[in-house]
């Protein structure tokens, strides 16, 4: 993979808090796993950056290579790959998430996470 997009995905992963590389954006997902994970995001009103892979497949390819980590959405906080769609759902349920925010001063709806962890209560 070229050092050009790995140098590309360095800077957009450390000039924002928050990225979340997905198939289509954050107002049309193009994939289920990207609309649960900017759904999350959007809903806890977190501010982030989309990349959409979709319109570029260095940079689908890239990320890849470049997290280790083989699957698309990825999402970074404060230049640290954190990771895809099923981590993201299970750090958004026991609230490490919530943490991650915190620890990092990212800014977040804590009501609205807490409604997704009561929405997803065992009955």
């Amino acid at each position: 993979m070229s050092d050009a997009v790995h140098d590309r995905i360095r800077d957009e992963v450390g000039s924002n808090d928050v990225v979340l590389y997905m198939k289509g954006t954050a107002q049309m997902p193009q994939c289920g796993f990207s609309s649960k994970v900017a759904g999350v995001l959007n809903y806890m009103g977190v501010p982030f950056k989309d990349v959409n892979v979709l319109a570029d497949d260095a940079v689908r390819e890239g990320i890849k290579s470049f997290s280790d980590w083989p699957t698309i959405p990825q999402l970074y906080i404060k230049g640290e790959f954190v990771g895809g769609c099923d981590i993201i759902v299970e750090m958004t349920l026991s609230g490490e998430l919530d943490e991650m925010f915190e620890k990092n001063g990212v800014a977040f709806d804590k009501a609205a996470a807490e409604k997704i962890r009561e929405a997803n209560q065992p009955a």
